[in-house]
């Protein structure tokens, strides 16, 4: 693939999104959008055509589970990496039964979060 691989960063937090932006840039990756709520999040997913969404669960006007339907109804080839406070099994099972790649939990370690990305584009 010779095309830089296109992410965008949906978290209500700009911390996290400033954490993600700075563990990225180590990658060929670029980043085509960043969101704080679910709405805009559709919208702006339906603009920039990512391949990889890190996507939070608690957000304002659209949670992320619904996010998540609505992204791999539009591009069911996205994959998504949830990155979330809401730990618990049953959270983490229904995202991944909806079609998310993986779970990262918060808080999270550069790490834990290059592990799980590098996953994901060794997949491609």
């Amino acid at each position: 693939m010779s095309d830089k691989i296109k992410i965008m960063v949906v978290d209500d937090s700009n911390m996290i999104i400033k954490m993600i932006q700075g563990f990225l840039q180590s990658y060929q990756i670029e980043i085509v959008g960043v969101a704080n709520d679910g709405q805009t999040a559709v919208e702006l997913f339906k603009k920039t055509d990512p391949d990889i969404v890190t996507l939070d669960i608690t957000m304002p006007k659209m949670d992320g589970l619904t996010v998540l339907q609505e992204m791999l109804k539009i591009k069911d080839t996205t994959k998504v990496i949830i990155i979330s406070a809401l730990t618990d099994n049953a959270t983490a099972l229904k995202a991944l039964q909806i079609g998310a790649k993986d779970f990262i939990p918060k808080p999270f370690k550069e790490d834990s979060f290059k592990e799980v990305l590098n996953r994901i584009l060794s997949e491609n």
